[in-house]
């Protein structure tokens, strides 16, 4: 009766094998989960462990005995004997009553492969996929396997509950980080056993199998059926994810498939990086399983001839076809979408890939596989990153930019650029005298009114006299546009017309000087540049595209090409007879506005030529940007452009600040002085440009007003108005009136975003109002400019005795450190940008307090922290002016190292280490940073249990590694092979070899490579100081040692400095080696020593001796001496500190040389030595130094000496504990 009243309550009436199954089989759930019977469809599998079997049984039966009360009379006679549980019943169901025509599924009879197809084309599109995947997976179609299909997808789609699986052709697979289920588990079949008992087999006619499961069907094929699903995780329900055709045609093609989960491919010898995995199994169509075997990465040459490479590719041997996963990319931010047969994959407005419908809604995609070796070659001419780098004019708004020394081909000397407000979409129009600005602007404005239907309302220009002129302003007035002019000597006021003009010339002198063209061709150098910047993500616009914005249409980057590049021009039959060439070779300069032809340059004929039949050479323009190229790939770097046979004048010393076309006086302060010619430098050569625009696209603001129009405007404000309290509060100075025949210098904001430097903090966004001290003169404005720092060495030796006596570390910072500071001489400034206070424009801030950028502010801050240091008690290190000590009443010491306005603290009481920041904090403005986690980029991680320290400067090296595209470098075990002999006979000696140097970032890469060293890597000493000697004029082989040394930073970015207690009583020790004329040039020797304190090494140096060394001995003595004078400072420097240091213990692995030291017997061999040196044997008598004897291979200092082998390399690290954490 419950039951009865159930089926009454919710409406449901009998199913008698008609109407709508799928909706009467919801509806029978729900009564089902009302009654809480719900979970005997799920099977006994799913069972909660608390119920009984007998309580199961119950449920089961009633879940039964429901279902067949709600089935007719015709569908009760289908119901089989063998459905003894409630989920065989309904799986038994599901199999009859699916919503295709009725009398298809009630046949039981083979069916013809027409009447399959017709119910395929019967489908809508929503099945769009499964029939790609039915029809193209089978060599032959029967309808038995095609209503299965259509049931499970029809299933999925509509079920609620994601416990049910259904039939048809499914996978089960698991990715690395998923869960493998267990081998017997049998829900993942989707086939009750007892369904299965009674399939017969059309094929043998036996019970237990379908035909595509029957051994005889099977037997003699070569190859199994190959419609797959690739599931990513093994828990999923099945859904049909991708489709493999058994056409021949496409077995080395890929197919674009917006179903499947990854990409997917049989051929192993296509990878280009791999690795073996265990990643599970898929299941065919015909229940026969492939595995999954690996992993790794495939470079595509595309249809635009780029080669991109696809990541995480799985390699399944038994797979027929190549398939990539349009979800991946998906995923991964890439978009795509099919229009007239074309699919298009594109990332933001960038198109990466083209698929090209062939048959049956399946994208094939344009492009090849590069095999093998084959992918290195064509990784390194047609790298993406690079050719696209290179297209779009080395990626780093405006009024009358000019005039040039070199007028352009057409005569231009100016050219005029215009800037939509809101798009930020340019033009630019060339001029031969600025007296066309008008006729100009009347062209733009007919141009953008005509095309948009708008009219411009308003103008804003600088104050030239080009746009003051009477006609100019009485046409604006007649039109009624607005005009704005900027005030005198404020071009911030139009910023965006002036950051255009920057940005133009920027891109332009780039493109120009990458395509070796002459100055004549920078008309066509700007125009090309407005097209590319039109043409690019700008931050304004947060992202978009300005000439996206304009039109409502996406940019198509399918035709661009790199400026200047090679270009083959195809001669028509008409201008040509049969024996001439077909081509003829041109530089390309761009696009001809209003045609669709590119427009190009004949060397030959002297003359602009358009044409549309054009084959590109890019690869001779992206190889001069590759370094590591054979000398045959180098010798056809030019191809193509010997035919321009002209060469590159110097560099114009244009000014890139903001150009003016109105007269302005100058400040006599810094125009009185000869101008030197101002030549840019080649910060960046080769793939060094990629890494370059990337920095720079992430810049911090430059200008006030980029601060205030960034899209952090309002932390960038915040920290400006901090600055100015700042500045306020100390009283750094007073207004006045300028005296007569007084230059006030002038000062800017400067911008910075800084990392955190302890857990109390995030990014920091600060702000800094410098004053332009280069306009200060000597005797004048400035007398004494000095100022110490701490040295490094005291910073680690401090470090040290942090980590053996578990002291507290903490760090402060003082804000607006150099204002403090008082000024001895009087000096006028203007007022800060942003900050003038109403009613005083013309006043001046008379400085009454050093400020950042005068040359004399580190000084005096300096000498006002020392006083105030002196009076609190704390006495002044005599080794190292910047460490202060204070000894406690029990005995125990405060230290405070100075860095400027950084500071550290340690003491053994935190009372002590807060009673002194008290006292900071009443004299100074300061920031309490907390614990110590970072000074000075080396980074700071304690165990203060075990007593260790630890340093490094994994971030920084990083960082640099990033910077200089090195990321991806393959790892080395030495900072330097044995078989670099460098020398400056590997110097450039020609003019070519000089000019492709200049391109090389050499002193940048090894001035970022000596910070490191000097910082926490006394591994790098020796390979930074070899190649630290060639910066005035390096070669090929210097760069390409400065490569390995990156190299071996890639393998080695974690290393730092462990400091730890030490058993014994710590103190410094030594090691010391030279290495015997090791010296290629002039057969000087080289000096390697290393001090640790602590464990750790807090002092090393690697160095050519000043002389050359008649003898080892003579070297390693030397050697010694220089040694012993570092060991003297050490010791006295440790002794300040409180550590009670005896004589500092020095190894040596030289006998002879330690005898020398130690006595003067030898009087005939040694008399030509210089006496300095002898001042060891003072020292050892005094009981200073103490001399020993070590062995070579326990010398650690042999790692600076030399390149060694990587075990006695790895040997040395251990004995200075510099490894990674």
């Amino acid at each position: 009766m419950a039951i009865n009243a159930s089926i009454a309550t919710v409406g449901l009436v009998k199913f008698d094998g008609t109407g709508n199954f799928g909706l009467w089989q919801r509806r029978v759930k729900d009564l089902l989960v009302q009654q809480g019977l719900v979970k005997a469809l799920y099977g006994k599998t799913k069972k909660p462990e608390k119920m009984t079997d007998d309580e199961w049984e119950e449920l089961d039966m009633k879940a039964v005995s429901t279902i067949r009360l709600l089935l007719g009379r015709r569908s009760h006679v289908r119901c089989h004997g063998g459905e003894l549980n409630c989920r065989d019943l309904v799986e038994s169901r599901e199999k009859i009553y699916v919503q295709i025509p009725h009398e298809q599924t009630a046949s039981k009879a083979k069916v013809d492969e027409d009447k399959a197809m017709m119910l395929l084309t019967s489908l809508p599109a929503s099945y769009e996929h499964l029939v790609t995947t039915l029809l193209y997976g089978k060599e032959t179609l029967e309808l038995e396997e095609v209503s299965g299909a259509l049931l499970d997808h029809y299933q999925r789609k509509h079920k609620d509950s994601a416990e049910s699986s259904g039939e048809g052709l499914v996978v089960k697979g698991y990715q690395d980080r998923g869960r493998k289920k267990d081998k017997d588990d049998k829900s993942a079949r989707g086939r009750s056993k007892s369904k299965s008992k009674t399939v017969k087999c059309f094929k043998c006619q036996k019970k237990g199998h379908m035909k595509r499961d029957c051994p005889e069907w099977n037997k003699g094929k070569e190859e199994s059926s190959t419609s797959v699903n690739v599931v990513a995780d093994s828990e999923s329900d099945g859904d049909m994810l991708s489709v493999s055709s058994s056409t021949d045609g496409l077995n080395n093609s890929w197919l674009l498939d917006s179903a499947c989960s990854f990409h997917v491919t049989p051929h192993r010898n296509w990878f280009d990086t791999y690795r073996s995995i265990n990643c599970g199994s898929v299941r065919m169509g015909n229940d026969a399983t492939c595995t999954i075997i690996g992993m790794g990465t495939i470079k595509i040459k595309m249809s635009d001839g780029v080669v991109r490479t696809l990541e995480e590719v799985r390699h399944i041997p038994d797979m027929r076809k190549n398939l990539i996963s349009l979800g991946t990319l998906d995923s991964k931010g890439y978009s795509y979408k099919s229009e007239n047969g074309i699919m298009k994959v594109s990332k933001g407005a960038m198109i990466v890939m083209t698929g090209q419908k062939i048959s049956s809604n399946v994208y094939k995609l344009l492009g090849n596989t590069i095999l093998g070796g084959v992918a290195a070659v064509a990784e390194s001419e047609d790298d993406d990153t690079l050719l696209w780098h290179m297209r779009l004019g080395h990626m780093s708004e405006r009024d009358i930019w000019g005039p040039v020394r070199t007028p352009s081909k057409g005569g231009a000397q100016y050219f005029m650029s215009f800037i939509d407000d809101y798009s930020r979409k340019a033009w630019v129009y060339f001029l031969k005298n600025k007296s066309e600005a008008f006729a100009k602007f009347k062209i733009w404005k007919a141009e953008v009114e005509n095309q948009t239907g708008r009219k411009i309302k308003c103008l804003r220009t600088d104050n030239g006299t080009e746009y003051r002129d009477g006609d100019f302003l009485k046409f604006c007035e007649e039109h009624g546009i607005k005009r704005h002019f900027t005030v005198r000597k404020t071009p911030q006021q139009n910023g965006v017309a002036e950051r255009l003009n920057r940005t133009i010339t920027e891109t332009a002198r780039c493109l120009r000087l990458n395509a070796e063209l002459p100055k004549i061709f920078w008309a066509e150098a700007v125009d090309m540049a407005c097209y590319i910047i039109n043409r690019s993500p700008r931050v304004a616009l947060d992202g978009k595209v300005a000439e996206e914005v304009w039109t409502g249409q996406e940019v198509d980057y399918s035709f661009m090409r790199i400026f200047g590049c090679p270009a083959y021009v195809h001669i028509s039959g008409e201008d040509r007879s049969k024996l001439d060439p077909k081509s003829k070779k041109c530089i390309f300069l761009g696009f001809k506005k209003g045609v669709k032809g590119y427009k190009l340059w004949d060397p030959v004929a002297q003359k602009v030529v358009i044409s549309r039949d054009v084959v590109f050479d890019e690869k001779s323009m992206t190889k001069a940007f590759k370094e590591e190229k054979s000398q045959a790939a180098e010798s056809s770097n030019n191809i193509g452009r010997s035919t321009v046979q002209v060469e590159l004048d110097e560099l114009e010393s244009q000014s890139n600040e903001e150009p003016h076309s109105n007269d302005q006086e100058q400040d006599s302060t810094r125009s009185d002085r000869p101008k030197r010619n101002k030549r840019p430098p080649v910060r960046y050569g080769f793939e060094d440009l990629v890494s370059y625009a990337l920095l720079t696209s992430s810049e911090d603001p430059s200008t006030f007003q980029e601060a205030i129009e960034s899209s952090e405007k309002d932390k960038w404000m915040e920290a400006m108005v901090e600055e100015n309290e700042s500045l306020s509060k100390n009283k750094t100075w007073e207004l006045t009136e300028l005296p007569k025949g007084k230059k006030p210098i002038g000062c800017k904001w400067v911008f910075k975003k800084k990392e955190a430097v302890s857990e109390k903090e995030g990014e920091r966004f600060k702000a800094r109002l410098v004053a332009k001290g280069y306009s200060q003169r000597h005797g004048i404005d400035y007398d004494e400019v000095f100022s110490p720092v701490v040295r490094h060495t005291s910073i680690r030796a401090v470090l040290a005795l942090v980590a053996d006596q578990d002291l507290e570390l903490e760090q402060l910072d003082v804000k607006t450190a150099f204002l403090h500071g008082n000024l001895e001489e009087e000096i006028f400034m203007e007022q800060p940008e942003g900050f003038k206070q109403p009613g005083t424009e013309n006043l001046v801030c008379r400085l009454k307090k050093s400020l950042y950028g005068l040359k004399q502010s580190p000084r005096q801050w300096y000498k006002r922290f020392d006083s105030y240091m002196i009076q609190i008690g704390y006495t002044r290190c005599e080794y190292d002016c910047c460490v202060y000590v204070r000894i406690l009443e029990d005995g125990s010491y405060i230290f405070l190292l100075l860095y400027v306005d950084d500071m550290l603290i340690a003491a053994k009481s935190m009372c002590e280490v807060n009673r002194l920041k008290s006292l900071l904090h009443k004299e100074f403005e300061m920031k309490d940073l907390g614990a110590a986690k970072k000074i000075l980029g080396m980074e700071i991680r304690r165990d203060r249990e075990a007593r260790k320290l630890w340093l490094s400067q994994k971030n920084y090296i990083r960082k640099v590694l990033e910077k200089f595209s090195m990321l991806d470098a393959k790892p080395v075990s030495t900072p330097l092979a044995n078989h670099f002999r460098l020398s400056g006979s590997q110097c450039p000696k020609n003019e070519e070899e000089i000019e492709n140097m200049s391109k090389v970032p050499y002193a940048s890469v090894v001035g970022c490579l000596m910070y490191a060293m000097v910082c926490t890597r006394p591994d790098l000493a020796h390979a930074v100081s070899t190649v630290s000697r060639y910066m005035a004029n390096p070669g090929r082989e210097h760069w390409n040692a400065v490569k390995w040394i990156f190299r071996y930073l890639k393998g080695t970015a974690e290393h730092g400095i462990l400091f730890s207690r030490q058993p014994r009583t710590n103190s410094v020790v030594g090691y010391v080696d030279a290495d015997y004329a090791g010296e290629v040039d002039d057969r000087r020797s080289t000096t390697g020593y290393v001090f640790t304190l602590s464990g750790g090494p807090i002092c090393w140096k690697s160095t050519l001796q000043s002389i050359v060394a008649m003898s080892t001995t003579e070297a390693e003595y030397m050697a010694v001496a220089e040694a012993a004078k570092e060991a003297l400072w050490l010791k006295g420097l440790v002794k300040e500190l409180g550590l009670n240091q005896g004589g500092v213990q020095m190894h040596c692995d030289s006998q002879s040389a330690i005898y020398l030291a130690k006595n003067q017997v030898y009087h005939a061999r040694t008399k030509h030595i210089d006496v300095r040196f002898h001042k060891i044997r003072e020292l050892i008598v005094t009981g200073d130094i103490v001399l020993e004897k070590v062995h070579t291979s326990e010398n650690a200092a042999d790692m600076l000496t030399k390149p060694v082998t990587t075990a006695k390399f790895k040997h040395c690290l251990d004995l200075v504990n510099v490894s990674s954490l």
